[in-house]
């Protein structure tokens, strides 16, 4: 079992290696993330990325109650923040850089 500080620098790290920026600013966004996916999973949260087309969505979001609905193997991914969307009923992710902020 890795502590969260190990996955939140391997997160800092891909996105790092992602967008090129500074440790410094990557580090900042990769706790940003923990923050986010930390509180979604004791409640519904409001937060904001953009999407692929390079539109901005505002999404609910949360990880509550969800391990019965999970397919797969459930491995770690760095790249992509994963999250159980309640408008749309359904799993949706984005990439990790793409996390404009957190209401």
């Amino acid at each position: 079992m890795k502590n969260f500080r190990t996955k939140v620098f391997k997160q800092a790290y891909e996105l790092m290696r992602a967008t090129g920026k500074a440790f410094a600013v990557c580090l900042s966004k990769a706790w940003a993330l923990y923050r986010l996916t930390k509180r979604m999973h004791k409640e519904i949260v409001t937060f904001a990325y953009e999407k692929a087309d390079g539109s901005q969505r505002k999404a609910k979001g949360t990880l509550q109650d969800v391990q019965n609905l999970v397919k797969g193997t459930g491995t770690p991914n760095y790249k992509t923040v994963r999250y159980f969307d309640v408008e749309a009923n359904g799993f949706r992710s984005f990439k990790a850089e793409n996390l404009i902020t957190v209401y």
